[in-house]
C-alpha cells in the first residue's frame, strides 16, 4: 500500500511539473546610421563628378539635395533567336552582371517589368556620367548578345529618400 501511494505521489509530481526552457537574450541597440551633413555630402558628390542641385521643400522648409542618376531601359533586342539553353545561360550571366553592378556600387536598383512589352526592365545607375552608365550597361552579356538593347536617360532624385 505504501509503495502504491509513493508511486501515485511520484506520478502526480512528475506529470504536474511544467518544463520551463528559459533563454537569455543579449540585446544591444542597433547602431544608428551616421548622418553625413548635406553640405559635406554635396561636396563629396561634386568632387566625384556628380551633378547635384538644392531645392527648398515649401512644406517643411528643408533643403533637399538632388542628385543626377541614369536610368537604363533594357529593351527587347533584335537578336532573340537563341535556343532556350542559350537564353537561360545568358539570363544567368545577365543576373550576375546586375548583381555585380549593385555590389560594386554602380547600380542602386534593377528589375524587370511585369508585362511582356518591348521594355523588359530598368537599372538605375549611380555614376557621375551618362557615358559611364552607358559603358556599364553595355557590358551586360544580354546586351552583348543582342537579346537586349539599352536606352539611357538622366534622372534626378532626392538623396536619402527611400523607396516606399
Amino acid at each position: 500500500m505504501k509503495t502504491k501511494l509513493l508511486l501515485i505521489i511520484l506520478g502526480i509530481t512528475f506529470f504536474s511539473c511544467e518544463t520551463k526552457i528559459e533563454k537569455e537574450y543579449i540585446t544591444e541597440p542597433c547602431p544608428e546610421e551616421e548622418k553625413i551633413p548635406m553640405a559635406q555630402l554635396k561636396e563629396e558628390l561634386t568632387q566625384k563628378g556628380f551633378q547635384t542641385f538644392d531645392y527648398v521643400d515649401e512644406k517643411s522648409g528643408d533643403t533637399i539635395l538632388m542628385q543626377q542618376y541614369f536610368i537604363a531601359f533594357l529593351k527587347k533586342g533584335s537578336t532573340r533567336s537563341q535556343t532556350k539553353k542559350e537564353a537561360d545561360s545568358l539570363q544567368k550571366l545577365h543576373l550576375a552582371h546586375l548583381g555585380r553592378m549593385y555590389e560594386e556600387g554602380f547600380a542602386d536598383i534593377s528589375g524587370p517589368f511585369g508585362d511582356d512589352g518591348d521594355i523588359r526592365g530598368i537599372t538605375i545607375y549611380n555614376v557621375p556620367t551618362q557615358k559611364m552608365a552607358d559603358s556599364l550597361a553595355n557590358m551586360d552579356p544580354m546586351v552583348k548578345a543582342g537579346r537586349l538593347e539599352i536606352e539611357i536617360h538622366p534622372w534626378w532624385a532626392a538623396k536619402g529618400f527611400p523607396l516606399r
